[in-house]
């Protein structure tokens, strides 16, 4: 009998890699890594768990990945609803940012968000925001992974004066924390319309030089295509490929407004598309031609945005919009089946970011991050396909377990690592100066 740190007996396990849901399976875990996936039969006769627990009425899939969020904006979740994007920034968020970015309010935002995150389901995010070296403690401390996106903007913030500063910091941030193994980073520009060539050029020469994937927003709305077409002669995506920015380590975010062109050019280049399906309804920004993108080849995430254009982290209500938009805008009620939406919110999420080969399935030898969800409630009965019934029948609030590398950090709902009453205190602070 082998010794192993824990051994979790389901009443399926999806495990991506394969496809489809296995029945009666044990999930062994030692030193914070999958060593074995087999019958509950069989791992009777192999391994002695110091921890076993018993899970007969929840499935275990591998935890989500929020591909794209702003974690520190949950802060001003709500606080412009209804408006259009332009608005919304120019004249809601960039203003209060203005006022009140600082690493205190990214701390406290960034863990709200991370304590959300975690309580349904989600392991790693992909975060793009100020000051993110507050971020990385945040998530660190709740116990969750993040790639941590190092912004850049042509304009000043109170995080930095141009676009060397942001550079500077970003890269200094990256030095001092490149060791620590739940997290990763990249190169974030925010977008084409406020990121000029000179800039790009110094990013795409950075990317290069240290081997980090570059994420931006991208042909999110219609008029940001027409802009750029005006004032440079070209889409957004023929600009950033002119300025050799494209490539494996691209990660697209939003990309509503790809034409066919751009779809074969991310094809071909081998980039990634993030979709953040619900912020893009709520902005009224369009439906990205996800069905399209997939039938090229492009691997495509699932992100949230941040909750200040979406009011939650919540990558199960993604995955659930995403398969009903992908079908209602394309006249397919077979686009999008639930095992490729839950693909794109694990796997696909993993992959964009350069983590494939460490999380995103449940598979021998990759990180123990797990997700149990129960399907025992009257909500969630019958249940003929517990795929299915991840993404159509329930919802973030049937999670009741999280472990990432190893480590439970949701027990029965709550959160194990840190107190959930200090958050929300700390978050009502902000609320009295923020309104």
């Amino acid at each position: 009998m082998q010794n192993v740190d824990l051994r979790l007996d389901a009443g399926w396990i999806v495990p991506i890699e394969p496809a489809g849901a296995l029945e009666q399976q044990a999930l062994i875990v030692d030193a914070g890594r999958i060593v074995a996936l087999l019958p509950v039969a069989a791992a009777d006769t192999r391994y002695e768990a110091r921890e076993r627990l018993a899970l007969p009425h929840h499935v275990l899939l591998p935890g989500l990945v929020n591909a794209h969020t702003h974690a520190a904006m949950t802060l001003f979740r709500g606080i412009a609803d209804d408006v259009p994007l332009q608005i919304w920034l120019e004249q809601h968020i960039w203003p209060r940012e203005g006022r009140f970015a600082s690493p205190e309010f990214v701390y406290d935002g960034a863990r709200l968000a991370a304590a959300e995150m975690l309580r349904g389901g989600v392991t790693c995010c992909n975060d793009m925001y100020f000051f993110p070296d507050a971020s990385a403690r945040a998530f660190l401390e709740v116990g969750m992974r993040a790639m941590l996106g190092l912004p850049v903007l042509d304009f000043p913030t109170p995080y930095a004066a141009d676009p060397d500063g942001y550079l500077q910091q970003g890269l200094a941030i990256r030095d001092a924390l490149k060791h620590e193994p739940r997290l990763a980073f990249s190169l974030s520009p925010h977008a084409p319309y406020t990121v000029g060539d000179a800039t790009w050029d110094k990013i795409v020469v950075y990317a290069r030089q240290l081997d980090l994937p570059i994420q931006t927003h991208l042909a999110e709305t219609a008029h940001e295509v027409a802009q750029a077409r005006e004032q440079h002669g070209r889409a957004p995506l023929d600009r950033l490929h002119a300025l050799g920015a494209t490539g494996p380590g691209f990660i697209a975010i939003h990309g509503v407004h790809l034409s066919a062109g751009d779809i074969g050019l991310l094809a071909a280049q081998g980039c990634h598309v993030v979709h953040c399906p619900i912020s893009n309804m709520k902005l009224g920004s369009g439906i990205a031609p996800v069905a399209s993108l997939l039938a090229q080849g492009v691997n495509v995430a699932l992100g949230t945005d941040g909750a200040a254009s979406n009011n939650r982290l919540d990558l199960f209500g993604e995955m659930r919009v995403a398969t009903l938009l992908a079908k209602v805008a394309t006249g397919d009620p077979s686009v999008l089946p639930a095992q490729q939406v839950l693909h794109c919110a694990t796997l696909a999420g993993a992959r964009a970011l350069g983590l494939d080969q460490d999380i995103g399935s449940l598979v021998v030898g990759k990180q123990a991050d797990i997700v149990a969800v129960d399907l025992s409630p009257l909500d969630a009965t019958p249940c003929y396909d517990p795929v299915s019934h991840l993404v159509h029948a329930v919802g973030r609030e049937a999670v009741t377990d999280v472990w990432v590398a190893g480590k439970r950090v949701v027990t029965g709902r709550a959160l194990a690592t840190v107190d959930e009453g200090s958050i929300v205190a700390r978050a009502r602070l902000w609320q009295e100066r923020l309104q």
